[in-house]
């Protein structure tokens, strides 16, 4: 056995983590070996501050008969210690190791579960639904300046094709009306000047022929939350076909 699998062995003794023939074990191998006695005492003395922060409560008699089968180790599974050999001391250390596998394996399945969820949330917040319905709008001249894909949540892209000219002191507003004859609603600013995903609640389902508009306000939006500036493009809405 190498000084690091002893060290570890005397620490688990110490600690109370070892089983109680591992124990045993050790504190024979410690009676006929002073050096190994020596490096009981130092680990004990190292640890001593624990003992002295807590009171010392036993264990309850069937610690070890309840707390075996979660860890799916038992007499049975557990191998045959090895036999002496001439001049040295051998000491299982298979049941720990077995515990050790399973702790770390079941600690990189949860790792690997919780980056997996986060990577499958974040693609679902990054990728918007399908559209339910698609505009083109028109400029004055009849050019297209920008795509808009609507889903059937109101969660609504806006592609600009071109980079407009937005005059100093306003900001790109995006419009739409739910109803024909009523009011146009806000999906919000194009406050960067460039294409983005826009998200709105409280809106019916999109359908065709909705119409849909860009607007050119004032910084911060339309100060009556109705359309007050030039129309940058305007366009009405069309089922994709799928």
């Amino acid at each position: 056995m190498t000084d690091r699998s002893l060290d570890l062995l005397i620490d688990e003794v110490v600690l109370g983590l070892a089983s109680e023939a591992d124990t045993a074990r050790l504190e024979e191998l410690a009676a006929r070996d002073p050096e190994v006695a020596a490096r009981l005492a130092s680990a004990r003395g190292r640890f001593a501050p624990l003992d002295e922060t807590a009171d010392d409560l036993p264990l309850p008699v069937d610690f070890w008969e309840r707390l075996a089968p979660r860890l799916d180790l038992s007499d049975e599974t557990s191998p045959p210690p090895e036999p002496e050999t001439a001049g040295a001391e051998v000491i299982d250390l298979a049941p720990l190791r077995a515990r050790l596998t399973r702790w770390r394996s079941a600690a990189v399945t949860g790792i690997a579960a919780s980056l997996l969820l986060a990577c499958l949330l974040g693609w679902s917040l990054l990728t918007p639904p399908d559209p339910l319905v698609v505009a083109v709008l028109l400029d004055d001249r009849g050019e297209a300046i920008a795509l808009v894909e609507s889903a059937p949540d109101n969660t609504t892209r806006v592609t600009l094709l071109e980079r407009p000219d937005v005059p100093a002191g306003q900001v790109m507003q995006v419009w739409t009306k739910p109803e024909e004859d009523g009011p146009p609603v806000s999906l919000g600013l194009l406050s960067t000047g460039l294409s983005r995903v826009l998200s709105i609640e409280g809106l019916p389902e999109p359908h065709p022929t909705q119409l849909y508009e860009i607007t050119f306000e004032p910084a911060g939006g339309s100060p009556t939350n109705l359309p007050t500036g030039p129309i940058l493009g305007k366009g009405l809405a069309k089922q994709p076909v799928t």
